[in-house]
């Protein structure tokens, strides 16, 4: 079997075996952090939402005590559940050493009309709260203009959540994490199947096999394209070659 890849050939495998294996290997690594993300969060332990603070121990079954503010919401945007829009909704929770928290009480459906804010219902009474301690909404790629956030207009629609702003709208310094509120109390909403991450382990063990994959399949290619060509280039050879008969009759 003749075998003769060509230069360029064989250097665009390289950079694309290359490229697909060292993607294949970063979500491996993805998957080994997410796995280690969901263990921890399984067995997080059960603290006082004030011990919980004090450890910055996230993914922690916390317990609270204080109040809910019962006038001011924030609604974080672009939140799906079950394939529908909606939004999170956002509270100010105060203990009674004045910390102020805010809790994430689930998902509310937000209509087509944005001018029409979903009602949402509350009492400042006290109460003590059940959930999970978590970091706070990150931004993610901002496209457009900042969120305008008032103190007397409320609820306040989000498309993104910027601490600073919110801490403004508030006038209070807010404690830099977010409960996310039990399934079973009564003051959330809907949506409050509460995960450790969106994306599974296993979904970046699926993409890992597809840049293996890919890999595989460039190199079988580059094997492949290189067998033609050394075939191509040995029959040019044997054509150009005077054949035996010709020379004997000269």
């Amino acid at each position: 079997m003749s075998f003769r890849p060509s230069l360029a050939l064989t250097v665009t495998l390289v950079i694309l075996a290359a490229l697909f294996g060292r993607l294949g290997l970063w979500q491996l690594e993805r998957k080994a952090e997410k796995a280690a993300l969901f263990e921890r969060f399984e067995q997080a332990p059960s603290l006082s939402l004030e011990q919980a603070l004090e450890r910055n121990d996230r993914f922690a079954r916390v317990e609270a005590y204080g109040r809910f503010d019962a006038q001011r919401h924030f609604l974080l945007d672009n939140r799906i559940w079950q394939g529908r829009p909606g939004v999170h909704v956002l509270t100010p929770f105060t203990l009674a050493d004045g910390t102020v928290v805010l809790v994430n009480r689930g998902w509310l459906p937000l209509p087509p009309d944005r001018s029409r804010l979903p009602e949402v219902f509350g009492d400042d009474h006290p109460r003590e709260i059940r959930g999970r301690l978590n970091v706070l909404p990150t931004e993610g790629q901002r496209l457009g203009e900042a969120d305008r956030l008032s103190a007397d207009r409320w609820p306040q629609l989000m498309t993104y959540f910027d601490t600073a702003p919110v801490e403004a709208a508030l006038g209070q310094e807010l404690a830099p994490w977010l409960v996310q509120l039990d399934p079973g109390d009564p003051a959330g909403f809907e949506g409050r199947d509460w995960k450790a991450a969106v994306m599974e382990p296993k979904v970046h063990g699926a993409y890992a096999v597809q840049w293996f994959s890919l890999m595989i399949a460039s190199i079988l290619i580059w094997t492949t394209l290189g067998v033609l060509r050394g075939r191509m280039l040995q029959r040019s050879q044997d054509d150009s070659r005077p054949s035996a008969n010709g020379a004997d009759k000269e």
